[in-house]
């Protein structure tokens, strides 16, 4: 993998958002779930497409913490206009564990 400057990855905003709602989004090429994430005044809520449905379930998800990238342009994924990037990883089995903060912080606080 490329190494990258210090500069470039200051330009990445990695922030927290709180899941407000999750739906899930029969016409998404791979199995998913629509989430809304309140990153906080500053940012505002932003819609995003995750591909998490062996894990957890909407349920699950509302109320729930997740690590995002919030400057990336919005992305078309089917009839939704994805615009943030929800950042997890993936397991041996192809199975995605969110990435969240182990404590609660303020919505749209930056991964420092």
């Amino acid at each position: 993998m490329a190494e990258i400057s210090w500069d470039v990855f200051q330009q990445i905003e990695l922030r927290v958002g709180t899941v407000i709602d999750a739906q899930p989004f029969p016409q998404a090429r791979n199995p998913s779930y629509i989430l809304h994430v309140d990153f906080g005044s500053e940012i505002g809520v932003r819609k995003s497409s995750a591909q998490v449905t062996d894990l957890y379930t909407p349920e699950t998800l509302v109320g729930k913490q997740v690590l995002a990238v919030t400057n990336l342009p919005a992305k078309q994924i089917g009839p939704i206009k994805s615009e943030c990037l929800i950042t997890g990883f993936h397991q041996a089995d192809n199975t995605v564990v969110l990435a969240a903060p182990e404590i609660a912080v303020p919505n749209g606080s930056r991964l420092a």
